[in-house]
């Protein structure tokens, strides 16, 4: 199963290159416009006419990890650069939105709220050309050591230097007392959502034309193979630093939106928690495809928001898939969906629909099984002490009994062995699929 999906993905990955990728279907990006700007309505509690409260944050997180994430995978994906300072981008461009928020407040800074973010980025901008400098002078391993640096001094920084980064505490504004270009006041969620979805969209497309830019190529090609790059004639260092320049701008704006949806930022929107979070949406997503990491972004926010809510140890499962996507499918959640594309246009599709039938319960069962050991370990550790009661699909679990635990057991033992035999069979089938389909081209 993992070299199925390893070839597979990665394969697809490379022709969707040749052909420019998902951003080029325009009903594609018209459609996720539709469907952002409608979903907080499909939440409308019309009993009380009001937003809900809790979608609208969830949402406008989204958006704003998307930004990141994209931004993210300018250095990972494109440019192949492990960064582990990005998050220090975000914050500086928040820290700077509420400076800009306190200047407009008290008539200092004429400049409308629709354009903070842009200030934002130049923030990130700003910085990212600062230590950009010094960082993109190497690459690989130590690259990623420079700033991981980097990212523990702002976070320091953010801790000692009140005046600016107001230590723990942090800074805090009001979005509603600066102007607007539309006579907004940004007092409802709503309307800040939907400056969120507009830079959203704007930063994802200037982020898709910087792909298709000679600096988006020499990215590719420096990445790819550093050293005919540089026998060209182009200055692999030179590109490292505009695409790591560059990166800081787009997570800048993102960190301005958070400022503005929030009205306050603290040394967490900086530290590295939120750089290892840009990872994670980047690679779960797809680093390979350019909407990869939108996916990637609206997968860990969900599981933020709404299995964080259910479970103290959502990030067990978090880490865990992870885990599981590097092993079985490091083309990510885009890469797998993308592998399936040749085999669609064949119209050979259905050929799948019983493999993937038969994996479907021991998956499940594995899951279940995993998800209910994870659960009643935790339960053992910590909930016990505080006098609560589990409760597991609206099921209560008395964890002093033996049975509850060997279920979990053997459904995660039982399941496993199961998954991996109906692995081996759908192995089979894809193989002998693809078999065809490459027989069809060649004597074509």
């Amino acid at each position: 199963m993992t070299e199925i999906a390893t070839k597979a993905s990665l394969g697809a990955v490379q022709s969707s290159r040749r052909r420019g990728g998902w951003g080029g279907s325009l009903w594609l990006w018209g459609a996720a416009v539709v469907i952002a700007v409608a979903v907080p309505w499909a939440f409308y509690d019309w009993a009380h006419a009001r937003q809900s409260g809790f979608v609208l944050s969830m949402l406008s997180q989204m958006g704003m990890m998307i930004i990141l994430s994209l931004s993210y995978n300018m250095l990972l994906g494109q440019a192949g650069l492990f960064s582990l300072c990005h998050a220090t981008f975000f914050g500086f461009g928040g820290y700077a939105t509420i400076h800009f928020l306190n200047a407009a407040a008290d008539g200092s800074l004429p400049v409308p709220i629709e354009f903070m973010p842009l200030l934002a980025g130049f923030a990130g901008l700003g910085l990212a050309a600062v230590f950009g400098y010094m960082a993109t002078k190497q690459r690989a391993t130590a690259f990623a050591m420079i700033t991981l640096g980097i990212g523990e001094l702002v976070a320091t920084a953010a801790l000692m230097f009140h005046h600016f980064f107001g230590g723990e505490g942090g800074v805090t504004a009001n979005r509603m007392s600066g102007s607007s270009l539309f006579g907004l006041s940004y007092a409802s969620g709503l309307q800040v959502y939907y400056l969120i979805v507009f830079w959203t969209f704007v930063s994802a497309i200037a982020m898709l034309y910087l792909t298709k830019t000679p600096l988006g190529r020499m990215a590719n090609a420096c990445r790819d193979n550093f050293e005919r790059a540089q026998f060209m004639g182009y200055d692999p260092r030179t590109v490292r630093f505009l695409q790591f320049a560059l990166s800081g701008f787009f997570a800048g704006i993102g960190g301005g939106l958070y400022a503005i949806t929030y009205e306050i930022v603290t040394f967490d929107a900086a530290a590295g928690a939120l750089s290892a979070n840009a990872l994670l949406m980047a690679y779960i997503g797809g680093t390979t495809v350019f909407a990869g990491p939108v996916l990637g972004a609206v997968l860990i926010t969900l599981l933020q928001s709404g299995v964080s809510l259910m479970s103290n140890s959502w990030l067990i499962y978090v880490g865990v898939l992870f885990i599981a996507m590097v092993i079985f499918a490091p083309g990510g959640i885009a890469g797998m969906l993308l592998a399936h594309a040749p085999i669609a246009r064949a119209g050979r599709l259905r050929r799948l629909a019983v493999p993937y039938a038969r994996i479907v319960p021991p998956g499940l069962a594995t899951i279940v099984g995993f998800v209910g050991l994870v659960e009643l370990l935790s339960f053992l550790t910590i909930g016990q002490a505080q006098g609560k009661s589990l409760v597991l699909l609206g099921q209560k679990i008395d964890i002093t009994a033996l049975q509850p635990w060997l279920i979990a057991a053997f459904l995660l033992l039982g399941g496993g062995v199961w998954l991996r035999f109906e692995a081996a069979s759908f192995h089979r089938v894809w193989t002998a699929l693809t078999a065809d389909l490459k027989r069809e081209r060649a004597s074509a």
